[in-house]
């Protein structure tokens, strides 16, 4: 009979995944979700109560601010408007977020970031 540790490592392993990997990703990922639980909380909301308004389940909600699921960029700004939250700061996060889980175990990452900066400032439309 196998442990369930191995199982999980095998699973996630097929998957291309290690459990190394699986914790910095939701380290990472916890930028928004720590925001908005933090928001959430200083307005003395439940999570049940902003999963209703986002017409999605409690434990989904859950995941969201664990950084075990990524909102949508449509929930995010709906989140924004229920929390009286700054839209672009939320947004930033989010994106932070798909950024960093990209990048985040890459040896070239920095160098990539540098690359992509320029480039965004190159094309940036005013």
């Amino acid at each position: 009979m196998k442990c369930p540790s191995i199982i999980f490592r095998l699973t996630d392993n097929e998957k291309g995944i290690t459990p190394d990997h699986l914790k910095m990703n939701q380290y990472q990922q916890m930028k928004l979700g720590n925001r908005i639980k933090e928001l959430r909380e200083s307005q003395g909301l439940l999570q049940r109560e902003l999963s209703a308004d986002l017409e999605i389940d409690t434990p989904m909600f859950s995941k969201i601010e664990r950084g075990e699921r990524r909102a949508k960029r449509e929930q995010v700004k709906k989140i924004a408007a229920l929390l009286k939250a700054n839209t672009q700061e939320l947004l930033t996060l989010w994106l932070t977020d798909q950024v960093l889980e990209v990048v985040a175990n890459e040896d070239q990452a920095l160098q990539a970031l540098k690359i992509a900066i320029k480039d965004i400032e190159t094309n940036k439309k005013d």
